[in-house]
């Protein structure tokens, strides 16, 4: 199977999907992304980034 142009699954090599939880602001999404690519490029791992502008997956109407 494929995500996001890798090879994904258990005989696959492990990668990471990370990133804020919610869109706060965008230089810090692009402060954040900027930093893990550098150290997953480092260190040789795939990464994917992810982050949320709506969290309608919440179960509080007052939560962030």
């Amino acid at each position: 199977m494929k995500l996001c142009g890798f090879d994904v699954g258990i005989e696959h090599r492990f990668f990471l999907i990370a990133g804020p939880c919610v869109v706060e602001s965008e230089q810090l999404q692009m402060d954040t992304a900027g930093t893990l690519k550098e150290i997953t490029s480092a260190l040789g791992i795939p990464f994917i980034f992810k982050s949320s502008y709506d969290k309608a997956n919440r179960s509080s109407g007052s939560s962030f």
